[in-house]
Parts: C-alpha cells; sequence; structure tokens
C-alpha cells in the first residue's frame, strides 16, 4: 500500500486587509490595524502564499491541514476572501481547517468562523456541531481538531481549550485506542511557549492528557517558526511539529513561507513518518529544505 501523504501550513493571514471603517476599528481591532498598516502588510504577501500552494498542490498531498490565523483581524469583510482562498485550496472532504486567535480575534464576529468556513471544520458526521474536538478519519489517519482560538484583550494571543474540551478530547483518544489509526491532533497554539502572552494557558493539562492517551504527531502554528519538540506519550515520544507563516517574507528571526509534508505509512507493528520542509526562497522559488524521519 502507498504511503499517505499529509500537507501541514499554517497562519496564512490572508493579504490584502479589506477596508475597514472606524467602527470595525474600536477596541483591540485598532492596535492590530495599526500594526498591520505599519509593518505586517510588507511580510504577509499574497504572491508568497501563492507560491506555497501552487508547490503544495503539485505535490499532490492526500489531505491537507491548515491550523488557524486565516484572517488578520476578524473583521466582516476577511471571511468570504478567506472561504474563497478555501476552496482555491481544495475540496472540503481534502482540507482541514481549525481556527487560530486571530480568526477569534473579538466576540462579536467568532460566529463567523463556522457560518463561513463549516464545512472545512467539521468532522465526519456531516450535519453534526461544530463542537471541538472534532474527528475526521482519511486513509490511516485520524485527524483530531482542537480549537484552542479563543477572544483576549489587547497585546495578548494566549490560547485555551477548556475542561470541556480536554474531557471530550481524553474520551475521543480512549475510543480510538482500539483503532488501527495514525493519530494527528491539530491546535494552533505550541503545546509549550517562553512568551507569557502568546502560550496555551492549560498545556500542562493538555501535555498530561497525551502522555496517558498519546498520539502519533501533533501539528501547530502560531509562532511563525519552524519546530520540533518531542513529549513523553505512553509508547514513546510524540513529536509536535509547528511550521512557519505560509504569506511570510522572511524577516529577522522568522523564517520566509513553508509548509511541511509528512509521509505516512504501516510497518509491521509500527507507524513510519517521514516529514519533507519545503519553502519559498527569495525569488519565490520553493525548494526542499530538509528532511527527518519522526517515526
Amino acid at each position: 500500500m502507498a504511503a499517505f501523504t499529509l500537507a501541514h501550513l499554517s497562519d496564512p493571514h490572508l493579504p490584502p486587509m479589506p477596508a475597514a471603517g472606524w467602527r470595525d476599528l474600536m477596541g483591540k481591532r485598532a492596535l492590530g490595524y495599526l500594526n498591520w498598516t505599519r509593518n505586517r502588510h510588507k511580510i504577509h504577501r499574497r504572491e508568497v502564499l501563492d507560491a506555497l500552494v501552487s508547490d503544495l498542490q503539485a505535490q499532490a498531498p492526500d489531505q491537507i491541514a491548515v491550523t488557524g490565523d486565516l484572517v488578520n483581524l476578524a473583521l466582516d469583510a476577511e471571511f468570504a476572501p478567506a472561504r474563497a482562498w478555501l476552496e482555491s485550496v481544495g475540496a472540503a472532504d481534502r482540507v482541514t481547517v481549525i481556527p487560530g486567535n486571530h480568526d477569534a480575534y473579538v466576540r462579536a464576529t467568532r460566529h463567523r468562523i463556522a457560518e463561513a468556513w463549516g464545512d472545512y471544520l467539521r468532522g465526519d458526521e456531516p450535519d453534526g456541531d461544530i463542537a471541538f474536538p472534532l474527528l475526521r478519519r482519511r486513509g490511516p489517519l485520524a485527524l483530531i481538531s482542537a480549537s484552542s482560538a479563543v477572544p483576549t484583550p489587547p497585546l495578548m494571543a494566549t490560547g485555551w481549550l477548556g475542561r470541556g474540551q480536554l474531557d471530550r478530547l481524553e474520551r475521543m483518544l480512549a475510543g480510538l485506542a482500539a483503532a488501527q489509526a495514525f493519530r494527528v491532533l491539530l491546535i494552533h497554539h505550541p503545546l509549550r511557549s517562553d512568551s507569557r502572552i502568546k502560550r496555551l494557558t492549560d498545556s500542562a493539562d493538555l501535555i498530561a492528557l497525551l502522555q496517558r492517551h498519546g498520539v502519533e504527531l501533533v501539528l501547530h502554528g502560531h509562532d511563525h517558526v519552524h519546530s520540533t519538540i518531542w513529549i513523553d506519550g505512553p509508547r514513546g515520544k510524540i513529536p509536535v511539529v509547528g511550521v512557519p507563516s505560509a504569506s511570510a517574507m522572511a524577516h529577522g528571526r522568522y523564517p520566509a513561507a513553508a509548509y511541511n509534508l509528512f509521509s505516512i505509512e504501516r510497518e509491521g507493528d509500527a507507524w513510519r513518518c517521514e516529514q519533507t520542509v519545503r519553502g519559498v526562497d527569495d525569488a519565490l522559488r520553493v525548494r526542499e529544505v530538509r528532511r527527518a524521519r519522526l517515526s
């Protein structure tokens, strides 16, 4: 049987920013809009995102995971273009999306996530509610979507799962224990962070849960950098992999846009997972950056 391929990109922060009136920019959005007009519009470029997605599609992955931050300020006018972009990436049965903190930037438009992107979020029950965590079975994969996206005060970008979601995730993982599935947890925030203002506030509870039940892979965004850490699981180490913003030009310590491609197949009683990182160079060519075997 051929290997199953899973592509992972994150944080497209879709440019350009739509026009916004003064009523749209009250509260937290005012600071975000100022940051966009002064800095971020120079970094997040549509031509970069388009080059990356074109290369990703040429690899013909079996499934694509997008781990949040499709939009910037969660303006009403941002959600329809984000939906159109998702449709250009792939059909809803081949693209699995979770929200990021920018998608839930303010409470007023938090409901727009499910309204605009519902079939890209929803689990295998076609008419089921969008209540995280959600489960999609794709080939040998069990894609488990968690949401750490919550509105936060100005200057904060923390995430939170909450007790209810953690309890449901524990039951879901317990139910998958007997399945011969490669379990992939999708979450926007990293499991470990040195930043008080960008951390997952209940990460210790999530890590403890994963130590009890295990998954084969955790994918996240949020930090806009390449990262791989390992946490203890019940049957060995679990790789936790982050990826840069899918639309970013290289700047400072932040690398240019990249995506991960995972080749997954069963090998006897174990799983083999190989990671290929592909990134954009200064000429907007997408090249292989590195390869690594994760299991």
